[in-house]
């Protein structure tokens, strides 16, 4: 605080200055501060400082993420908000969509949208997917049911954490039909084998094995965050793993004391040959980023893949899923589902991971810090802005179904 009122003292000193008007005295982004100063000193338009009050009040769904910070601690919003490093590949997940520009077609008879489409055997309402985020009640009292309520009243395909607070049984009763089940496998075959038949054993059609986290990562803006969150948390945080899978109900009844990790980071191939044969439901995997992989995925008999980075927290490769997505389709060569999360927080973002060949798209964060500010409400007004944000850009590019949107409906932008 003392640094910000120390700038505003030197930014007003500028602004009050009569060389601050000469040409070139004050160069680039100075020079828009003290302009800003100025208004703000003149009585004109000021930053926007607005916060949400209620769900229905947000414009788009970013507006949800400073009413989640300032709803959660310090801790809780930092594990929600960081990357790895400098969190450089969790930005350029989303400053990838502004490399393409969106193709505007006239005439389309573009007046019913039909935005649903066909995963699997299932066809959903929209592309828009609820993608596995861990210990949600650290967000929201309610947690995971919350937002199996959203997915319910919505109609949206939601994927359930392997590290969630709410029984997989519990979330498939508050969604009303099947979700998909996320896997950490852990170093334990016995333990990753109990997990999935509990899945299967609930209803879940779908297990998506997470491969893209194989091993810790430096998330430095979660560690910052941790410094200055002051609360005592021994009473809900046990130290270690083990105290962590002890408070997860997923891993209730199962022996985890061999557990040493939860990463991808013993996985292999092999592990895929063998979660194959030991379940009946799809086995996609969460995290193939090249062509290669993508290759061996199909040979492994893989029934799809979702090309994630972990929402930037996995590692520093300052490559988004968007710039990924080309060559997974290449490998993928049309034989399985290739779904996409990472950087979505606009309809035209949606718009944009469609043309370029993904059959559906995961949300993370935003749905969360809708969870975090408004509970269920919250999360049902990210999902409406999402679908009502694409909605209007297919009818505005004359798509009127998902079908309909091609490679031809974005051209990348002129560098």
């Amino acid at each position: 605080m003392r640094l910000a009122e120390s700038r505003r003292e030197f930014l007003r000193f500028l602004a009050g200055s009569p060389l601050a008007a000469l040409p070139g005295f004050v160069p680039g982004i100075l020079a828009d501060l003290c302009a800003a100063e100025r208004g703000r000193a003149s009585g004109g338009p000021q930053e926007d400082t607005f916060v949400l009050k209620s769900a229905d009040q947000a414009l788009d769904v970013m507006e949800f993420e400073a009413a989640a910070k300032k709803a959660l601690p310090p801790a809780h919003f930092g594990y929600l908000a960081t990357g790895v490093d400098d969190d450089g590949t969790l930005h350029a997940n989303h400053a990838a969509y502004a490399r393409y520009e969106i193709r505007m077609r006239r005439l389309a008879g573009a007046g019913k949208i039909d935005t649903s489409v066909h995963v699997l055997d299932t066809t959903w309402r929209t592309p828009i997917v609820i993608c596995p985020v861990g210990s949600q009640r650290a967000f929201h009292p309610e947690g995971e049911i919350a937002v199996a309520k959203a997915a319910r009243a919505k109609e949206h395909l939601q994927i359930l954490s392997t590290v969630t607070n709410s029984r997989v049984e519990d979330v498939i009763a508050a969604r009303g039909g099947p979700v998909w089940y996320q896997l950490y496998a852990t170093d334990v075959w016995d333990v990753a084998q109990g997990l999935v038949k509990r899945a299967e054993a609930a209803g879940c059609p779908v297990v998506a094995v997470t491969v893209d986290l194989p091993s810790n990562s430096n998330r430095e803006t979660l560690f910052r965050s941790r410094r200055v969150d002051t609360r005592q948390c021994s009473g809900c945080h046990e130290p270690g793993l083990l105290g962590q899978l002890h408070h997860a109900p997923m891993f209730s009844g199962l022996d985890v004391s061999k557990v040493t990790r939860i990463d991808a980071g013993e996985l292999s191939w092999d592990f895929v040959k063998r979660l194959k044969d030991a379940t009946k439901m799809k086995v996609f995997l969460k995290g193939i980023v090249t062509r290669e992989d993508a290759e061996v995925a199909v040979l492994n008999g893989v029934d799809g893949v979702i090309v994630s980075n972990h929402g930037g927290r996995a590692e520093e490769s300052l490559r988004s899923t968007l710039e990924s997505l080309p060559e997974v389709l290449t490998g993928c060569g049309g034989k399985i589902p290739v779904m996409l999360d990472g950087g979505i927080r606009r309809g035209t973002d949606i718009f944009k991971a469609l043309a370029l060949g993904a059959t559906a798209v995961g949300i993370g964060r935003p749905y969360v810090w809708g969870l975090a500010a408004f509970g269920q409400p919250g999360v049902e007004a990210v999902l409406e802005i999402l679908s009502r944000e694409l909605a209007t850009i297919m009818k505005q590019a004359g798509t009127p179904s998902i079908s309909q949107i091609s490679r031809n409906s974005v051209v990348p932008r002129p560098a």
